[in-house]
């Protein structure tokens, strides 16, 4: 287990603070002050897969860390009370300006996202989407830039998240 995981880094309890906060399970914690069990779940993320019309992906370049300057598809979390979709469509207006016209589930894949030396683990989802433009697009909010790239420009080692990674290439392979 890594040092990043909730169940090594998660010492007192959220509820009352009592440090009798302890693993109960494969994915779970428990106080034995309160009583309140903490069960560690994926949060849910979005991302998008946007083409130039003519067979070229847009990749962006992350602004933020982790992995501050490789490539990840455009997208993120998804906020509480708030559909993937509607996330997604936030996000890209976020993170580039852009409006969309249709979004088109793709598939799924878990991830582990470390952000402050802490585990967030994921279920990506990935949506085909056709944009109302791809003009004018202005990168803005936690990424420096974006391109679209053809499938032999791509370097697989500067996409870090291994969902990503996998979107990229079944994107490809299709």
């Amino acid at each position: 287990m890594q040092r990043t995981h909730p169940l090594e880094v998660l010492k007192f309890c959220p509820k009352c603070g009592s440090s009798k906060f302890d693993i109960s399970g494969e994915r779970s914690l428990k106080c034995g002050d309160c009583g309140f069990h903490y069960y560690i779940n994926a949060s849910a993320a979005v991302a998008a897969l946007v083409t130039d019309g003519n067979g070229r992906l847009m990749l962006v370049t992350r602004g933020i860390e982790p992995d501050y300057g490789k490539l990840d598809l455009p997208g993120g979390f998804v906020d509480h009370n708030e559909t993937l979709e509607t996330a997604l469509k936030r996000e890209l207006f976020e993170e580039l300006g852009m409006k969309t016209k249709s979004l088109k589930y793709m598939n799924s894949a878990p991830n582990e996202y470390i952000f402050s030396d802490f585990s967030v683990f994921t279920v990506d989802m990935a949506f085909e989407v056709i944009p109302e433009t791809i003009e004018n697009l202005k990168p803005m909010d936690d990424i420096l830039d974006y391109r679209f790239y053809a499938e032999n420009e791509i370097n697989y080692d500067d996409i870090p998240a291994p969902s990503i990674k996998q979107f990229v290439i079944d994107f490809f392979k299709k």
